[in-house]
């Protein structure tokens, strides 16, 4: 099984850079978009609803904002959109496709970059999903949560650490509340299940050459349940063309879907 999360910053934007033509490609099973930016009923079916997949997008109410997406090639049994919240709902940051015992998320947490009332959001938003992280652990479903997590979890899920330890995305309330979800809730890192390696990114700014230079941050992530760590057979960050500020990462797994 074959499954691929990539924040496009603008579904139309990363289509006009070859998304589409490179995801087709891929023989991917299952494909979780964030920060799609559209409302469906805007995007032309043809071109947004890739041929053998079944489309499934939570958009913001927000015109041009956030907004998540999942592809699937089997059609799921069942599709469970937001976790009960404004700001969660509203913004368009959760969906759910589940397909027998399996469950696939695509998730887009809040940045907290733009200024300090978005950080407060982003806490809030934080506080608020470990009792669902916790409900979904304890439910005994086989789950995939793909996403834009906005955290770098350890110095070496970043370049820069020492100067961005104030800096949001690398707050020590953020990597205390990642460690929470590695540690205690029970949830596994899969690609750090493959690759220990540092210089594994997922996102660069758009300042200073920095994907040229590989000066990133690991922000996006597949987390999973333990029974699945043992079935992760390859982790992938495609940086060859640049469709959004982001990089596609992709999983594989010993798992019949």
């Amino acid at each position: 099984m074959r499954v691929i999360t990539f924040n496009a910053n603008g579904i139309r934007s990363a289509a006009s850079k070859g998304f589409f033509a490179w995801l087709a490609e891929q023989n991917a099973d299952v494909v979780c978009l964030q920060e799609t930016k559209t409302h469906l009923h805007r995007l032309p079916p043809d071109l947004y609803r890739p041929a053998d997949y079944h489309c499934h997008y939570h958009d913001a109410e927000r015109k041009g904002y956030s907004g998540v997406t999942i592809f699937a090639r089997r059609e799921p049994d069942e599709i469970r959109t937001g976790l009960g919240w404004p700001e969660c709902d509203a913004e368009g940051r959760w969906l759910e496709a589940r397909f027998g015992k399996l469950s696939v998320v695509s998730l887009y947490l809040p940045s907290g970059s733009t200024n300090p009332k978005r950080q407060v959001v982003k806490f809030d938003f934080m506080a608020r999903l470990a009792e669902p992280l916790r409900a979904m652990r304890a439910s005994g479903r086989d789950i995939i949560l793909c996403g834009d997590w906005n955290i770098a979890h350890r110095e070496i899920d970043l370049k820069n650490w020492r100067a961005n330890r104030d800096h949001s995305g690398f707050l020590p309330e953020e990597r205390a509340w990642m460690d929470e979800l590695f540690g205690p809730l029970g949830w596994v890192d899969a690609f750090r299940v493959v690759n220990p390696e540092p210089g594994q990114y997922t996102w660069w700014s758009n300042r200073g050459r920095a994907r040229e230079k590989n000066v990133g941050w690991r922000i996006d992530y597949q987390v999973i349940t333990p029974g699945l760590a043992d079935k992760v057979r390859a982790a992938a960050i495609y940086r060859d063309q640049r469709f959004s500020d982001h990089a596609p990462l992709t999983l594989d797994y010993d798992y019949a879907f």
